[in-house]
């Protein structure tokens, strides 16, 4: 087995494990926030911090994993290898960039093959203030019943009333509809909530304590499940802000791609978890991205997940039906072979590097 794929996990306990002896091998401290309920096997859940360079480091690039729980088996095999390549850590250092790991940003999700939080909450959802109004998404709630219904799997009349969304309104504007986000269906997908969550607000305590002394803020958050097999699709993170997204592309190449013009593979979607950082650390130039890997074709993507929400919507189900379906959500947003690995992680590390020299400059 090659170093790459030794990177990554079955498990999230196994996850964590390799991240925190990464961690030590390097010779770096590790905070570790807990969380307040255990994982699928009984295990402690952390979101765990690792800082890489001074504390008072003016040029700060934050590597987040699992803000998508499930999506973590990506995230933190990506993680570890960047931990064990000395050659990465060495330009790091020498551009002066300090390195921020944020191991499992929605634990909970991640030992539990789901892609939300205990709240049935997307993290990537729940950016907003909860003394405002909230966003309403109309095509959502015509669509809700259909989208999760009471059987499973669902009837010819369930998938008719997507079809013929998808017919009046196009494909993408279904995607749009299913994924931008919720906050009236607390038993549905992309469900935004109603309050911060766990992970919400102990993100925020992490950017406190290692964002603000940052003139320059980078931030490389890892995701799965949107587009071809094995490619990492770098999608702007931030404000619709011409000039941040400029410089994302001056960084990270033309093929950036933006909600906001309509060429990524994403649609626009509400609550992002990094406007967090305006609020924390306003003080730092911030360029983002999401590197967004591909896995399976949309439809089975999505298929799994009102798969998953259905499971959990029915707890008296037999414990091998629901093994068994948990496994399809899993499956969906980590593929498993050695191939996709050692793209995932070449990916990343250019990325990486590429980010360090942005900030360098």
């Amino acid at each position: 087995m090659s170093a790459i794929e030794q990177a990554f996990s079955q498990r999230y306990a196994e996850a964590r494990g390799k991240f925190l002896a990464a961690a030590e091998a390097a010779g770096l401290d590790v905070h570790s926030h807990i969380h307040p309920l255990l994982g699928q096997d009984g295990e402690q859940l952390a979101m765990d911090v690792v800082r890489d360079g001074p504390a008072d480091a003016g040029r700060l690039l934050i590597i987040s994993s699992a803000c998508h729980g499930v999506e973590g088996f990506c995230g933190s095999g990506v993680q570890v290898s960047l931990l064990q390549d000395a050659q990465w850590r060495a330009a790091a250092h020498a551009a002066g960039v300090a390195v921020l790991y944020i191991h499992a940003l929605n634990p909970y999700g991640f030992s539990w093959w789901r892609r939300v939080t205990q709240e049935n909450v997307d993290l990537n959802r729940n950016f907003h203030d909860f003394h405002q109004e909230l966003p309403h998404n109309a095509g959502y709630a015509e669509l809700a019943g259909a989208l999760v219904p009471s059987q499973w799997p669902p009837s010819a009349e369930n998938e008719a009333v997507l079809a013929a969304y998808a017919a009046k309104h196009g494909a993408f504007a279904l995607q749009g509809a299913i994924s931008g986000g919720q906050y009236e269906f607390p038993e549905g997908l992309f469900y935004g909530g109603r309050n911060p969550t766990w992970s919400h607000i102990t993100l925020r305590h992490v950017l406190q304590e290692h964002g603000r002394q940052a003139a320059k803020l980078a931030w490389i958050d890892l995701h799965t499940g949107l587009g071809p097999s094995g490619h990492g699709e770098k999608i702007f993170a931030g404000r619709n802000d011409p000039v941040a997204v400029t410089r994302s592309r001056a960084w990270w190449g033309p093929e950036v791609t933006s909600t906001y013009d309509g060429s990524s593979s994403s649609a626009p979607l509400s609550g992002l978890m990094w406007n967090v950082i305006y609020d924390e650390c306003a003080q730092a130039e911030f360029t983002g991205i999401a590197l967004e890997y591909g896995t399976l074709p949309i439809d089975q993507m999505i298929g799994a997940l009102r798969c998953d929400q259905w499971v959990e919507n029915h707890p008296e189900l037999d414990e091998a039906t629901r093994t068994r379906l948990k496994r399809q959500v899993r499956d969906a947003f980590y593929t498993d072979t050695p191939e996709w690995k050692r793209q995932i992680v070449e990916q990343a590390v250019a990325a990486a590097h590429q980010a360090v020299l942005g900030l360098k400059g």
